[in-house]
């Protein structure tokens, strides 16, 4: 009992709750305005039906996702006061304009560092000339082709962890770490204590952390108790008590530069579940990929970019090493993504990995919540004799997704892709690898926040043993995996596949 009651006063009286009832106080002061206003129904409703029908003759128009449009009209129509205002309000997103500015600029200052070498580009063309262009594309979005280092791929977070952990602990200049999420723990303790050794040896350290952190798993002033240890350390996008745009746009990189030598990145976070010391949906089953070389460089323009928002003190000219230690073979373009840029650089590489396939398409990801534009690839290489195959959890963290997920088994299956569950618990990978030659490794899932608001980063291998050790480890992973048969998904019960159905409705406002 008296465990209980510590708990329900640690709640009740956390920053958390607060937050959350000033978001409710601030909703339920507008509710009560409509009520208010209720003496003039008929005037107000006359208005409010003339701007709902203008908001949707504008959004019809607007040059959007059908989905998204399909998502807004359905909350306009039922409730036309309510549902205008929000779709506005989202809409302008006056909350996150200042943000994607102030990236772009940052972006447009330090393009020079990010300039593409001679020669690589032709050097990609002349094996591949598909390949070529997706290199061209991604190059003239910022994100320069590179020859490859040495790179290593961890098929699990405990082995990235271990690894990480020995290359910390030969830092010398600079370590920078960007990560979505950072729970105190077994992995987070190990590493916060290197750093701690290695801020006090004068090893320059920059920590940046997604600020929906500090909701449940950090206290707010963190950044300040981080700075005692010598650590210099932001959040981005600290959750306030106060509706706003700014607060859908988070940070899910997963970033870490050791003195421009080596990087890491994936869908591998700083909490114990990613290298299972902690259970939850089961078995935890994430990915990695350690580079080195001249990708290093953009790796750390990424992070130094989004610092500079933060904090405007960076010179990026005294962390970038422009060069390869040991050539090994092939290729890797690292590059990012994010709700700043008019163009979804990271959708338009899977989309292009999917249009080119010969052979084959293998691709694990937690999520699976896609637009019509993406399904219609996904079947038409299938369909073209490609083999599609996609590896998803058995054991959902989030369970509205993963009826969403369900939803389009049988059209996937109908058109020839092959899916499957892993059914020992949860997989966070971030995978695409295709025809023994092409991979991604990264953070951006297949569904609405990492293709459209999140802030993400990847690497493509092209030529590259990675692509190997990827398609390797995506071979073990079939093993442990259940294949999903036709008649499935009609086996479910009614209340799974309602919920799918319901959810798909409004999927890419979630």
């Amino acid at each position: 009992m008296k465990r209980f009651l510590k708990v329900f006063f640690k709640i009740v009286f956390s920053r958390t709750m607060i937050i959350l009832l000033s978001i409710l106080v601030q909703a339920a002061i507008l509710i009560f305005s409509f009520l208010w206003l209720g003496r003039y129904t008929t005037f107000i409703f006359s208005i409010m039906t003339a701007g709902g029908a203008a908001v949707l003759i504008y959004l019809i128009n607007k040059e959007d996702l059908p989905e998204f449009k399909i998502a807004w009209v359905i909350p306009i129509c039922l409730f036309p006061v309510f549902g205008t205002i929000v779709f506005l309000f989202v809409d302008k997103n006056m909350g996150s304009r200042g943000l994607k500015r102030e990236m772009n600029k940052v972006i447009e200052n330090s393009r020079q560092y990010m300039l593409q070498e001679e020669g690589i580009l032709r050097e990609i063309s002349d094996c591949d000339r598909q390949v070529g262009r997706l290199a061209a594309y991604l190059s003239k979005a910022g994100y320069p082709a590179c020859r490859s280092g040495e790179n290593t791929y961890f098929s699990l977070g405990e082995d990235k962890w271990r690894d990480m952990l020995a290359e910390l602990e030969r830092a010398e200049k600079f370590i920078f770490l960007e990560y979505f999420i950072v729970e105190h723990g077994v992995m987070w303790d190990a590493v916060l204590e290197i750093l701690t050794k290695k801020a006090a040896e004068g090893v320059e350290v920059r920590f940046l952390y997604d600020g929906m952190c500090s909701l449940l798993l950090l206290p707010y002033n963190y950044p300040a108790k981080m700075e005692k240890r010598g650590i210099r350390t932001k959040a981005f996008a600290p959750i306030a008590p106060m509706l706003s745009t700014h607060q859908n746009n988070r940070d899910h990189r997963k970033i870490l530069v050791i003195d421009g030598r080596v990087a890491y990145t994936g869908g591998v976070n700083l909490a114990d579940e990613y290298i299972n010391r902690k259970k939850r949906f089961g078995h935890w089953k994430d990915v990695a990929v350690k580079v080195t070389g001249s990708a290093v460089d953009s790796f750390t323009m990424m992070f130094l970019r989004t610092w500079d928002i933060l904090d405007k003190q960076s010179n990026y000219e005294a962390y970038l090493r422009r060069c390869v230690q040991k050539e090994t073979e092939g290729y890797v373009i690292p590059y990012g993504d994010g709700p700043n840029r008019k163009e979804n650089v990271a959708e338009k590489v899977y989309l292009d990995m999917l249009n080119t396939a010969r052979e084959y398409v293998h691709i694990m990801t937690p999520y699976f919540i896609v637009d019509s534009s993406f399904l219609m690839m996904l079947k038409f290489a299938a369909q073209r004799g490609v083999e599609v195959k996609l590896i998803l959890p058995h054991i959902p963290d989030k369970k509205y997704a993963f009826a969403i997920a369900r939803t389009y088994y049988p059209s996937l299956l109908a058109a020839g892709v092959k899916v499957y569950e892993y059914t020992p618990g949860f997989v966070h990978a971030k995978v695409f690898v295709s025809d023994d030659s092409k991979a991604v490794v990264g953070t951006v899932n297949l569904d609405y926040r990492s293709l459209y608001h999140h802030f993400e980063c990847a690497a493509f291998f092209y030529q590259n043993k990675v692509v190997n050790d990827v398609e390797a480890d995506f071979q073990a992973t079939l093993e442990k995996c259940m294949q999903v048969e036709e008649g499935y998904y009609e086996s479910l019960p009614v209340r799974w596949r309602l919920l799918g159905r319901v959810c798909n409705l409004i999927a890419p406002l979630m």
